[in-house]
């Protein structure tokens, strides 16, 4: 039984490892997600001024 125990603990370190950066990367492309439709929002802002003043030209 002591084997078992050992072979089982060994197996589920690994797995906690593995489940906490996978946590982390879809945490990473949540954010760079965010980024990116935060840029996007912002640069629309600016695209409808630019377009006033190509018009001006």
């Amino acid at each position: 039984m002591d084997n078992l125990d050992q072979v089982l603990k060994s197996v589920s370190q690994p797995a906690k490892e593995k489940n906490t950066s996978n946590k982390q990367r879809k945490w990473r492309e949540i954010e760079l997600l965010r980024d990116k439709f935060q840029l996007e929002k912002e640069l629309k802002i600016y695209e409808n001024s630019l377009e006033y003043m190509l018009e001006e030209f």
